[in-house]
């Protein structure tokens, strides 16, 4: 079959590997469609773990199954999640499954930049979902980028009366832009470096989009009825993004570090102004199975739309031209690559 493997942003050669065979409690899934996720070109984080088959938003149809499998069959159309916890240990069983030991450690094989994909016992246990009939594969790929959103949302606690801003109108921010207006917030701010991301925001909703060089205080007063913002969600990992947030948050205000920076980066924080304005600040990484199941009612049901979003589809054979659209960020919000 026939793979994508990762050197790094400027070198995805298509090679060729054998279709991996499965154990009895095992599935293969021919992979249908699959999304670059932003994650895929940070090369800061790639390159180390490099050569490898990337790929994580993945939708498909399971081609084989293991003769121990009693609960899918050949043809089923389904959403394969990569990672997945345990579901007993004191992480799990606090709420905070992604940062499960065995999360962290599990994957499908080799990845979803390729034809096929074996998915491992564990994986077939708690981490493959049917797509419901109205769902397209192009829609399954925004499963997993959605449900890491709806994830972070309920880390920062959004309700309706508040002002959110989002901070980098990427695939990422106009995901959280969708699920914000979904929950009847009212109004929403997005900020950016570039206009094609900008004019993409405005359309997906916002009511208001600034470049990132012009958010001041008094600019964001002057939007937002005199005030700064309740609830601030970062999505662009830099530092000068971060303290913008800190910048702009209103007093009882929250901070979503939904964005990372890179391990050797840190960031000051203005420790007084924090703790007398209570403003509080929580991160998010990852999505667990409840986050899965909301993200794939949201888009059956058309409560987040996705379509709209994808802005290249293209062949395994041109993945290097989609992983320079997605590094660059400037003509392209979703790029999903046609195994």
């Amino acid at each position: 079959m026939r793979v994508a493997t990762y050197y790094s942003n400027s070198d995805v050669r298509v090679e060729e590997m054998p279709v991996p065979d499965i154990g009895a409690d095992e599935l293969l899934v021919k992979v249908h469609a699959s999304g670059i996720c932003g994650s895929d070109v940070m090369e800061w984080y790639r390159i180390k773990k490099a050569p490898r088959i990337l790929g994580h938003e993945i939708a498909g149809e399971i081609a084989e199954v293991g003769n121990e499998v009693d609960d899918y069959k050949v043809g089923e159309r389904v959403f394969v999640s990569h990672h997945v916890p345990c579901e007993d240990c004191k992480y799990c069983e606090s709420g905070h499954t992604s940062v499960c030991d065995t999360l962290r450690s599990t994957n499908f094989d080799p990845g979803g930049f390729a034809e096929y994909l074996r998915v491992p016992a564990i994986n077939v246990e708690k981490g493959v979902y049917h797509l419901p009939d109205n769902m397209t594969y192009d829609e399954g790929v925004f499963i997993e980028p959605l449900a890491c959103v709806i994830r972070g949302q309920r880390f920062l606690d959004i309700k309706p009366e508040h002002t959110v801003m989002v901070i980098g109108s990427g695939l990422s921010g106009s995901l959280h832009i969708k699920l914000a207006l979904s929950k009847g917030v009212s109004r929403v701010i997005a900020t950016d470096i570039s206009d094609h991301r900008l004019e993409a925001a405005k359309k997906f909703g916002a009511e208001a989009v600034l470049k990132a060089e012009d958010v001041t205080q008094d600019r964001i007063r002057e939007i937002n009825d005199g005030h700064l913002v309740d609830r601030i969600i970062v999505c662009a990992g830099v530092v000068s993004a971060m303290e913008q947030a800190l910048e702009v948050v209103d007093r009882g205000g929250n901070i979503l570090l939904f964005a990372p920076l890179k391990p050797d980066e840190r960031l000051s924080l203005p420790v007084w102004d924090i703790w007398k304005n209570e403003v509080s600040i929580t991160t998010s990484y990852a999505a667990c199975d409840g986050d899965i199941k909301e993200a794939i009612r949201l888009i059956s049901d058309g409560e987040v739309t996705v379509n709209d979003m994808i802005t290249h589809r293209l062949p395994l054979e041109e993945i290097q031209k989609g992983f320079q659209l997605t590094a660059q960020g400037e003509d392209s919000l979703k790029v999903i690559i046609k195994p």
